[in-house]
């Protein structure tokens, strides 16, 4: 689905908004979802599941094709878990 899918899925739902306020609202909610993350907070949406931002730590890997060694640098990451309710239906779980 993509964001645009979503605005049209909202907005034949909800009668009496335009799709342009409906855009809004959905931009609205994932720029703060994002300046949520970039300040580190976590972010919970009961019923479909949380995104929080971890570190992976820097480690050396050797490149296979020239065997030359690098180093990556410590990284951040977005990591999604899944609340149970979304996790059952898709495990075919009732």
């Amino acid at each position: 689905m993509l964001k645009k899918d979503l605005i049209d899925k909202v907005t034949s739902q909800m009668d009496g908004y335009l799709k342009k306020d409906i855009a809004t609202a959905v931009d609205i909610i994932l720029e703060s979802i994002i300046e949520a993350l970039i300040e580190g907070q976590r972010v919970e949406i009961r019923g479909f599941g949380s995104f929080s931002v971890r570190k992976r730590k820097a480690r050396s890997t050797k490149n296979p094709k020239t065997s030359e060694i690098m180093n990556i640098p410590e990284r951040s990451t977005l990591h999604f878990t899944m609340s149970k309710s979304l996790k059952d239906p898709l495990a075919g779980k009732k």
